[in-house]
């Protein structure tokens, strides 16, 4: 356990807007640990006081009882305790260990990140703390949302407590911590020092600490008092800033009490000030946050443009309610991290950050069209290959992870690839169905990227039940995405989903490619298939013209559309004519409206039809 700070106590934190929800929220998990908010998830940017908060989670929770067991512990230190447990041999009673306290507190755990080991055995900690009623507080410089490579259940979890952030300090609050830091030390300053030191816009707590060292170091080496007409001079090249500018000077203050007081005795608002008060209350009745425009209510003199700053002000709410009302529709997965965003029209980028963070989250996958499943497959495909898919998405649990099938054919394993997904849909309606290419995934990645939606992204295709893969060669082309693919493997096994591949050449010969990736795929089952139809499974033959069952279909074909609406597959029963034999299979429409699933099908280009048998395949008798 890392040692306290004694000084890091809810009594030396100085309160102010900023923090006022996070120390509230850390103080009644101290009194009543595993009751309200459990886990508790703080974050900011470095030097706010999260790790201040945490110890003094610690400390009021062994005031309040002592035989209370508490555990306070950085994330490194989490780490280095696991792979020294690790090297001993003793995962479990390192498991263990962590699962005896009664008050958990773990900082920086954004270094999360590319450890899955740690993350596997954080989330068995955090579900036995919390059957066991355990309080677990954490502390990270990002919300989980935002922690690249982070197990989509850990997400999960940190979402169903509280998530809540800490703002840098405004202008009152950083005096008050001045102030109480001079106390602190025994020092004291001249009258309006501290509030000159504060008017500088300090980015954290720690920053605010060094400009009063530099501050009591001048007094005490120069032997003189500082007046706050020398601060500015003495800091400001430190802070790289000039100060805030001061809303009144301490002459104006009485004098603009007086003439507010006069104005509302006598009646006579300015229309002005009347109605920023009359949009500050509705707005505040709604829950809105208004230090945007309650700033012009500070100035005596008519502000500049305020119309239009309380017109933008209005559309920026507008925008916000428009965004609360599309999350909802959409079924937001993160209600606890929108509440504060949707409430400060100051936010309001990042509001927009988070509904298409949201939107891609629950973006639906592709889908397969009509055809055969796995019992509809004819003689001609390879009897183990097919038992080899059945029992991927069929069994209650897996025995081949992943089932990695290659064929020299382009067009080979996509049927029996399609066909195993149809057979899992038909058996589990209501799972998640990913089907892609590699080259897909990898553009795809990218694409999230340079939207700003990675995280999301990532933990969309995380929640999968069956992934199914083809062109998985195409990984020898990548560089990131193969990272990405690794930890998307990863993480779908630890859930127990399934993973179907499909390759035109074994793992062996797949080249600059992750040798994680390939012991994975050489872990699992590796099946070579022959050429098979993409669209029936039996073996290829050259392209050929099908005949219609009517004139509408042949002008359909005719037109080039078949493989938009209309494929054929072949059943087993060769005895029977080719009309008989053909069945029909109807494939979804264009595509359908905004967020509706984009059908899957082989490309048209690589598509070889076949005729069982040779005579068959004749349109007309030749001369």
């Amino acid at each position: 356990m890392k040692d306290l700070d004694p000084k890091s106590t809810f009594d030396s934190f100085v309160v102010g807007p900023a923090n006022r929800l996070a120390s509230a929220a850390a103080k009644r998990a101290a009194e009543s640990p595993g009751t309200a908010y459990n886990p508790l998830f703080i974050y900011s940017a470095s030097g706010l006081g999260k790790s201040h908060i945490l110890m003094a989670v610690a400390h009021h929770a062994k005031q309040s009882n002592h035989d209370a067991r508490v555990l306070y512990q950085t994330l490194e230190g989490f780490l280095q305790a696991l792979e020294a447990a690790l090297e001993a041999g003793e995962r479990d009673a390192f498991r263990d260990s962590y699962r005896e306290v009664d008050v958990l507190l773990i900082d920086d755990v954004q270094f999360l990140a590319g450890q899955p080991q740690a993350q596997e055995i954080l989330l068995a900690t955090l579900d036995a703390l919390t059957a066991a009623e355990s309080q677990i507080v954490l502390a990270s410089d990002r919300p989980p949302a935002e922690i690249d490579g982070l197990d989509a259940r850990l997400v999960s979890r940190f979402s169903g407590g509280l998530i809540v952030d800490i703002s840098p300090p405004e202008l009152e609050t950083r005096t008050a911590i001045i102030l109480r830091k001079v106390q602190e030390r025994g020092q004291s300053l001249e009258a309006g020092v501290a509030e000159a030191i504060a008017r500088f816009p300090y980015r954290n707590i720690r920053e605010l600490g060094g400009a009063l060292n530099k501050v009591i170091a001048t007094q005490e080496l120069e032997e003189r008092r500082l007046a706050p007409e020398d601060i500015p001079d003495l800091i400001g090249d430190t802070v790289g800033v000039r100060p805030e500018a001061s809303a009144l000077d301490d002459d104006d203050v009485f004098g603009a009490l007086v003439e507010a007081v006069a104005m509302e005795v006598e009646a006579r608002e300015p229309p002005w000030r009347r109605r920023i008060t009359e949009v500050i209350e509705a707005a505040e009745r709604d829950g809105f946050v208004t230090d945007r425009i309650g700033a012009l209510l500070q100035q005596n003199d008519e502000p500049d443009g305020w119309g239009p700053k309380l017109d933008a002000f209005g559309e920026d709410i507008s925008r916000l309610r428009e965004i609360d009302r599309e999350l909802d529709r959409l079924g937001n997965p993160w209600p606890d991290a929108a509440a504060a965003l949707l409430r400060d029209p100051d936010r309001l980028a990042e509001a927009e950050a988070f509904l298409a963070s949201v939107r891609e989250r629950v973006r639906p996958f592709r889908r397969l069209v009509d055809g055969p499943t796995l019992d509809d497959l004819g003689d001609e495909v390879p009897v183990i290959a097919v038992r080899a898919a059945a029992q991927v998405v069929g069994a209650a649990r897996p025995e081949y992870s992943p089932l990695y099938l290659w064929s020299r054919d382009t067009n080979a394993a996509l049927g029996l690839l399609a066909a195993a997904g149809r057979s899992y849909v038909f058996e589990h309606p209501d799972a998640r169905l990913a089907v892609t290419s590699l080259k897909e995934f990898a553009d795809d990645f990218v694409r999230a990227l340079g939207e700003g939606v990675a995280g999301a992204w990532r933990e969309r295709w995380w929640t999968v039940d069956l992934l199914l893969v083809h062109g998985t060669q195409a990984l020898s082309a990548t560089e990131r995405a193969q990272d990405e693919f690794f930890h998307l493997y990863e993480a779908l096994k630890r859930r127990g989903s399934r993973v179907i591949l499909a390759a035109d050449r074994p793992p062996s010969e797949i080249t600059s490619v992750d040798e994680r990736l390939r012991s994975r795929f050489e872990g699992g089952l590796v099946l070579q298939v022959p050429g098979l139809d993409a669209s029936v499974g039996a073996p290829s033959a050259p392209p050929m013209r099908i005949s219609a069952e009517s004139e509408e279909e042949a002008a359909e074909i005719e037109a080039g559309s078949s493989w938009a609406s209309v494929t054929r597959t072949v059943a087993a029963d060769h005895a029977a004519g080719p009309s008989t034999r053909a069945r029909k299979e109807v494939a979804a429409g264009p595509a359908q409206a905004s967020g509706a699933a984009e059908a899957w099908q082989p490309s048209r280009e690589k598509v070889v039809w076949v005729w069982p048998s040779v005579a068959d395949r004749l349109v007309e008798e030749l001369d």
